[in-house]
């Protein structure tokens, strides 16, 4: 294949692929926002499977674009030295300093620890329902929830239809992927329990 055909294919994917990123990123912010869980969805697909599947068509995009870098290396290289004067090695430099700031910047997140604050520096999160849905996410045991939110944790358990002798120090990330359900119907259990038996933290 020519070289220019195969540049006007890479390139017509990753435009597509752009459109197809930022439409699904749309998507999860706006129509289907954080915690609408499966209750909400489009074409019969949740937020969490739209969430699978921007995941994915960024790797693509990111692929395409890898392969229209390598393709047009000679270009980048020819850009970046420039002319060979005695600048060339400050320009050489400073590209690879760039390359390598922009590099660690985007994979730092990936890096760092997890954090989990259960008590934002003493004060109790359970006075506003919008604090304890977010106070309540997949790196909690079930046993923490029942600490911050007074719902027994066999309640949970029951509503989940989870096998009662299941483990009350097991994540509740690691039980929703075994067993199926959202994070968003934990929060749901939490507030149907707290409204009809009004535990008070």
């Amino acid at each position: 294949m020519k070289r220019v055909n195969l540049n006007f294919i890479i390139d017509v994917v990753a435009f597509v692929g752009f459109i197809v990123l930022t439409t699904t990123g749309v998507l999860m912010r706006y129509v289907l926002p954080p915690g609408s869980g499966h209750y909400s969805t489009i074409w019969s697909l949740d937020r969490h499977e739209w969430g699978g599947i921007h995941f994915w068509i960024s790797i693509v995009f990111f692929s395409i674009l890898s392969l229209h870098l390598v393709l047009h290396w000679r270009w980048i290289g020819g850009v970046v030295t420039g002319r060979p004067n005695q600048s060339s090695g400050l320009r050489v430099g400073l590209g690879i300093v760039g390359l390598v700031t922009v590099v660690a910047l985007a994979i730092s997140p990936l890096l760092v620890p997890v954090e989990s604050d259960f008590t934002n520096n003493g004060t109790s999160f359970l006075s506003s329902h919008k604090y304890e849905d977010t106070l309540i996410n997949g790196s909690m045991t079930l046993r923490q929830v029942e600490e911050i939110t007074g719902v027994p944790a066999i309640y949970i358990i029951k509503f989940l239809k989870l096998p009662e002798s299941i483990s009350v120090t097991k994540q509740l990330g690691t039980l929703k992927r075994k067993y199926g359900f959202e994070m968003n119907d934990v929060r749901e259990i939490v507030k149907a329990y707290k409204k009809n038996n009004q535990v008070v933290k």
